[in-house]
């Protein structure tokens, strides 16, 4: 009787930690650059299919209350300088006030530039190699990071959207760049 009676007191002490566990969202895991790049997209972020071949990794980020639009991540390796992909980045703004915000660091071992650009965007939907038609987003926001690995080449994270939607998830973002791991 007295293994019974410990048995009850120890599920219903435990039932309440596994329940408040279960209720307690995760972030979502992913990888790039052929699982060497490890990351975690924040609570509420929603994995979605990539809409082009190259981006490797998408999400969608809930649009703040006011907002119409959702924000949108994409994680994805390619070539070029640091400076000329921040110049690409820069050039998808418009307004003779944009100007970079960029900080360098170091995480998990690699060099990693975060950009901050806010202004009227260019929203190529195909990316900008498609061809496709541009429409001018007003009051829109992009925080990137580039990634310079030792051995994987670089990779880059660009979450873009409108401003207030991009303001509400700045730490978020912050939160993401800071869970890289290189292998």
């Amino acid at each position: 009787m007295r293994l019974t009676h410990l048995l009850v007191i120890g599920l219903v002490t435990l039932l309440p930690l596994l329940a408040l566990a279960e209720d307690k969202p995760a972030e979502t895991p992913f990888t790039i650059g052929e699982g060497k790049l490890a990351l975690k997209a924040p609570v509420g972020w929603l994995k979605k299919q990539p809409k082009t071949r190259i981006i490797e990794a998408e999400f969608e980020i809930p649009a703040t209350k006011g907002d119409e639009i959702a924000g949108r991540l994409t994680a994805m390796g390619a070539g070029g300088t640091v400076e000329a992909n921040i110049e690409r980045w820069t050039a998808q703004f418009t307004g003779e006030d944009v100007k970079p915000k960029i900080e360098k660091r170091t995480i998990g071992g690699s060099e990693v530039h975060v950009v901050d650009l806010a202004g009227t965007y260019k929203d190529t939907p195909g990316g900008p190699f498609a061809g496709g038609k541009t429409t001018l987003r007003e009051d829109w926001r992009m925080l990137g990071a580039i990634i310079v690995t030792k051995d994987a080449g670089n990779y880059f994270l660009k979450l873009y959207g409108p401003k207030a939607t991009i303001a509400e998830n700045e730490k978020a973002f912050s939160s993401l760049v800071e869970s890289l791991t290189v292998k």
